[in-house]
């Protein structure tokens, strides 16, 4: 079975360690360990009857949803199946300017979407195995020549930025929304990070017509499974997208789901009070380590650089304690000598320090 270029893939995990898909303990998909929320769950299990029913196909109520969470008319809204789906209209938008600047490593389905409408792409390198640390502000990663094709460019970064948790200030990206044609800002893990700490740019999104934020409610609210995030962007855009696209993108399941889960203010406060305590946990273990480097991180992840092979790392892991972990072959910037962990709870955390010494003790 061809080796997975995403974390979360149990059945190669499951092939490869010889044991049942459940039977892996997963750090590779970085997907809350706390949800899905029991409020979402009984959103299901209300909608069952209505499966017989095409879906909404404006999604209003979905929709006025996501615009109350947010304080933005439901116009700016656009829910997807998935911010996947969402990311390859996007793709279709940038490929019509000059250039798409593309700050790496980068996720691997920005390259699918960009590659699938034969987009231009610069890269940017935000860390690489040379540089081994993450650069302190966007600020400095955007050379002269780049910024004098910035007004016929896009610019698609994430923050926090993913595989290394940095997160960006607000403040070091608004400087680009006036040079570039157009500014995306993928903020997937940015409901991990506490509201008094975030860095989000919607505040700021009517501001900036050529501004648009991808969202994911998967990773958070642990929902992997049902595909649902939103584009938040200038109405002119988001209806524009809308006629590129198949009908009915999100079923009445995820709907019902991602509604409920919005309005479950416990569910959001539960998560930020864990996150800070079980990342640092893990921050410390893995530091303590021989051989193990963890960066700081904003996400629900850390990057680790090892001094061994994290392809052979992750094998043993599978083969001899059934954990699952991300390797960072698809970074083509990282290689072999980093890996990718997500934050999960306490005795999972510490399951994967006993491991990680195990393995490389050579126990």
């Amino acid at each position: 079975m061809r080796q997975p270029a995403h974390g979360g893939n149990l059945a190669w995990a499951a092939a490869l360690a010889g044991c049942p898909p459940d039977a892996i303990l997963d750090f590779s998909a970085s997907i809350s360990p706390l949800g899905p929320p029991n409020s979402a769950i009984a959103a299901i299990k209300s909608q069952i009857g209505n499966l017989k029913h095409y879906p909404d196909p404006n999604y209003s109520e979905l929709r006025l949803a996501l615009s109350h969470f947010h304080q933005l008319p439901p116009e700016w809204v656009l829910p997807g199946n998935g911010s996947a789906e969402l990311l390859t209209l996007i793709g279709r938008e940038l490929a019509q300017l000059a250039a798409t600047i593309l700050i790496t490593p980068a996720f691997g389905d920005y390259y699918r979407t960009l590659a699938a409408y034969n987009a231009n792409v610069l890269e940017c390198p935000l860390i690489s195995y040379e540089q081994r640390v993450p650069s302190a502000e966007l600020l400095v990663l955007l050379n002269t020549q780049y910024l004098a094709l910035s007004t016929h460019c896009g610019l698609l970064l994430n923050n926090p930025h993913n595989p290394s948790g940095k997160l960006f200030s607000r403040e070091s990206i608004l400087p680009y929304l006036e040079q570039f044609a157009l500014v995306v800002v993928d903020e997937a893990f940015m409901d991990f990070v506490p509201p008094n700490e975030e860095q989000s740019l919607i505040p700021v999104v009517q501001e900036y017509p050529n501004l648009v934020v991808l969202r994911s409610l998967t990773k958070f609210y642990s929902l992997p499974g049902l595909r649902l995030g939103y584009a938040i962007a200038h109405p002119d855009c988001l209806a524009k997208w809308q006629l590129w696209r198949d009908p009915w993108p999100v079923n009445t399941l995820a709907a019902a789901a991602a509604i409920a889960a919005l309005q479950d203010t416990e569910f959001q406060q539960q998560t930020w009070a864990w996150l800070t305590p079980a990342r640092n946990q893990l921050f410390q273990g893995l530091a303590e380590i021989p051989g193990l480097q963890p960066q700081p991180s904003a996400a629900n992840f850390l990057l680790v650089e090892s001094q061994e092979s994290t392809s052979q790392l992750q094998q043993q892991l599978l083969k001899y304690h059934q954990i699952l972990i991300r390797d960072c072959l698809s970074f083509k910037e990282l290689g072999d000598r980093f890996f990718r962990v997500a934050v999960r709870e306490e005795s999972d955390n510490q399951r994967l320090l006993t491991a990680l010494n195990s393995v490389l003790s050579g126990q």
